[in-house]
């Protein structure tokens, strides 16, 4: 691809991989906190949670929830639809030990290491995430990724998440970088593929499960491919 300097990647579910380490820390949890005595289908829990925690970083990246509404409700509601006793004390210890746990997780997709350590040579790598700071920093720490990227930038610091056009500019500024030299790779078609499309980044879509969409965007199942494409 021609003319690229920059790549800005997104985090979760792109090169963490968010769902084998959320259902690790949640297991453990389950049984550290006795769950299993209200709750009696482990995979039943952690599908619900998936869910509604899907619906609650929707709603976050709008700006239609807080971060402290994130944290504690994503698990007051999961528990809510189990009708577990003592409902909000227990979600908020739950909610507090899955940010400690969930974060020191390391699994990354495969071929995150090799793909990046190959694109290092040639391009300027960097993090754009909606994620919560402290516990962005400890995933890339944890899981040996942070060397490779330039700038890491949290949405967090800036008070609007992507898509919002706030976000990309930032970016672009922090890294001296033009949109029209820039990439940006991502899991999420609104967040990450339309909000650079809207600021003018050519762009890639890590679609593994090959999910059928109408977004006009070059599209790999495997971040290997990039390898080819870069």
């Amino acid at each position: 691809m021609q003319n690229i300097k920059h790549i800005f990647f997104d985090l979760d579910h792109t090169l963490w991989d968010f769902d084998r380490n959320s259902s690790e820390a949640l297991t453990e949890l389950y049984h550290q906190l006795s769950l299993e005595n209200e709750i009696e289908d482990l995979s039943q829990f952690i599908e619900i949670y998936r869910a509604v925690n899907a619906k609650f970083w929707h709603l976050y990246n709008h700006g239609k929830v807080t971060k402290a509404q994130v944290r504690t409700e994503r698990f007051i509601e999961t528990l809510q639809h189990f009708k577990v006793s003592q409902l909000e004390e227990k979600a908020k210890v739950l909610g507090d030990l899955y940010v400690e746990l969930s974060p020191q997780k390391k699994h990354v997709f495969p071929g995150t290491h090799e793909t990046l350590s190959y694109l290092s040579n040639k391009y300027q790598l960097h993090i754009i995430t909606n994620g919560f700071v402290e516990v962005q920093h400890t995933k890339l720490k944890n899981s040996q990724l942070t060397d490779y990227f330039s700038m890491i930038l949290c949405t967090e610091e800036l008070g609007v998440n992507k898509p919002n056009s706030i976000v990309f500019k930032t970016a672009l500024e922090r890294t001296n970088a033009m949109s029209h030299e820039s990439i940006m790779i991502g899991d999420n078609l609104e967040t990450d593929i339309l909000g650079a499309q809207n600021c003018g980044f050519k762009t890639i879509h890590f679609n593994p499960e090959k999910i059928v969409h109408d977004v006009n965007t070059l599209e790999i199942h495997a971040l290997n491919e990039l390898c080819d494409l870069l």
